[in-house]
């Protein structure tokens, strides 16, 4: 505002508030800020692009934790594994450097609690035998809930006693549903009643016991087997209840049916739900050492696969498309849980483990060159080159166009062969790097001489092109309005990925190197069966990394 006034000014026009206000100041900067994660007073990363590079990558992506603490410090504390967190965040899934322990994600199964009204529950707590504070002291338990102190109790057992039974009932909030929002805990070392009816408390599911046994009979297995019952029916029905830090703090808790007794209060759904979506992928992780499953979670998210499955019509900024994604021969549970199957990511590799004259050293690998050939590790590179045309101050704006030779920067003729009448590629055309995909003529960004007030303005050329050093051939081209009604063109290409000397690939145990040399076939050793491996990795690689589960696999 102040810039248009100043300029109004300056040209000595009529003063008119309505034309110097731009309606999209706000709204600019919301935009901009919620697409580059630089928000107002110095805070980056709060808002993120969604990873899509494969499946397993985009649901790690949305169950992430991020921690507001600075990188530089320690912060002993704050990255280590906390007790309050077995269950609820995964303690293997962090990244490696100066981000572990403060990026977490959470573990296989958890909730984040969404709100109940605490003045609705605080009406309900005094139709309980909650009573206001009076002025006299008094030895009664103190009620707190969400942190505030509403009250005090005569006998707070009792109380949490009765809270749990019409929570497992469903009779302590309206809609029923919601009950199972609010948690509780007497606090003895300072005689007081903690409730929680807030929003965003981490909770995971839990197994009601009453004397030592669990509610979930054999019938209700089959029904929920077969679909008849579901998981929210044993929820209202009380046989799974959901557990926050603070209430866990007063349950006696089972790992499973044998280790029961008469005085566990709740007992684990699986005692695999303690880890998160990529840890749960490596398999036999318990005869791995802890930073190998930590790196194989970190190499799951960076498998390729099949992002989306409507690739075809989707026109992200880039993506990868592995030709062929295959089931891996060793399964895990969580590999059902999160569809795994249905989207992999990375191929079954035939293994050597043997040293090839010296070229896989230090970790790097030997690729069959036969096997490259058919198509072992063949991706597709996608990329989209967006075009907008945009209007400006004045009446000017782009045009989408074969450029004329005599606006400025006009590239040769040759250079806008493979465009149509109307500047736009067609789909299949090979391109390389620095081809034009879109043709675009602007108006001149200002008048640099005073002789160009008495001639008429030349335009300048702006026509898309592909970067430098990337080559490939013109996918889909999607013709389209953007939100503000303007013409948008957008050009994918595509370029496909062999792979090559400097290439990494990974196991699902934290196994990984690059590519060091790509062998002729008839020079790869071959088992007793005539099969010739696929890669060839060091032995040397086990031992000191402790990856029995490797071998196992």
């Amino acid at each position: 505002l102040k810039y248009q006034l100043e300029r109004t000014i300056s040209r000595k026009r009529k003063l008119r508030v309505g034309s110097s206000i731009r309606p999209d100041v706000l709204s600019q900067r919301i935009v901009h800020a919620l697409a580059t994660g630089n928000w107002v007073g110095g805070r980056d990363g709060v808002s993120q692009l969604l990873d899509r590079t494969c499946n397993m990558s985009t649901i790690s992506h949305l169950r992430r934790i991020t921690s507001p603490l600075t990188r530089s410090q320690p912060h002993f504390e704050a990255r280590d594994l906390h007790p309050t967190q077995w269950g609820r965040l995964c303690p293997n899934e962090t990244p490696e450097g100066q981000n572990c322990g403060l990026v977490k994600n959470l573990a296989l199964i958890v909730d984040v609690s969404e709100g109940y009204d605490d003045r609705k529950l605080e009406s309900t707590l005094f139709d309980m035998g909650v009573r206001r504070i009076e002025k006299e002291l008094t030895d009664e338990a103190r009620v707190y809930l969400n942190g505030n102190l509403i009250g005090i109790h005569h006998d707070p057992e009792g109380l949490i006693e009765a809270i749990r039974k019409r929570r497992r009932q469903g009779f302590l909030a309206m809609p029923q549903e919601k009950s199972h929002e609010i948690n509780v805990r007497f606090n003895r070392q300072v005689n007081s009643v903690i409730i929680n009816c807030d929003e965003g408390r981490v909770r995971r599911p839990l197994f009601v016991l009453e004397n030592g046994q669990h509610k979930l009979t054999d019938r209700m297995r089959a029904s929920l087997k077969e679909g008849k019952i579901t998981w929210e029916d044993l929820v209202q029905q009380g046989i799974i209840e959901w557990i926050d830090a603070e209430e866990e703090e007063d349950l006696y808790i089972a790992l499973d049916e044998d280790s029961l007794d008469g005085e566990h209060t709740h007992m684990e759904i699986d005692p695999l739900v303690i880890l998160g979506t990529c840890a749960g992928l490596v398999c036999y992780p318990h005869h791995n050492s802890s930073p190998r499953i930590t790196m194989g979670a970190g190499m799951a998210k960076q498998s390729l696969g099949l992002g989306a499955a409507n690739f075809r019509i989707r026109c992200d900024t880039r993506g990868h498309l592995l030709h062929y994604p295959q089931k891996p021969l060793v399964q895990t549970k969580t590999m059902d849980f999160v569809n795994y199957n249905r989207r992999p990511g990375g191929q079954n590799f035939v293994v050597a483990v043997m040293s090839y004259q010296g070229y896989n050293m230090e970790d790097a690998l030997i690729l069959n060159r036969a096997s490259i050939d058919r198509g072992l590790g063949r991706s597709t590179f996608i990329r989209s080159y967006p075009v907008e045309e945009r209007r400006y101050p004045g009446g000017q704006e782009d045009r989408i166009e074969i450029p004329d030779p005599e606006v400025m920067g006009a590239r040769t003729e040759e250079a806008y062969t493979n465009l149509d009448e109307d500047g736009i590629i067609s789909p299949e055309f090979e391109v390389a790097g620095k081809d034009v995909l879109i043709g675009r003529t602007s108006p001149p960004r200002f008048l640099e001489e005073h002789t160009d007030f008495l001639t008429p303005r030349r335009r300048r050329e702006t026509s898309l092109t592909v970067r430098p050093r990337e080559s490939g051939y013109v996918d889909t081209v999607m013709i389209t309005e953007s939100e503000n009604g303007l013409r948008l063109v957008k050009v994918t290409v595509r370029s496909e990925k062999v792979p090559e000397i400097g290439d990494k690939f990974a196991s699902r145990h934290g196994q990984k190197g690059v590519i060091g040399y790509i062998a002729d076939p008839e020079d790869m050793p071959f088992n007793e069966m005539g099969i010739p491996p696929d890669l060839v990795t060091n032995p040397h690689a086990i031992p000191s990394r402790m990856t029995v589960a490797h071998v196992l696999e």
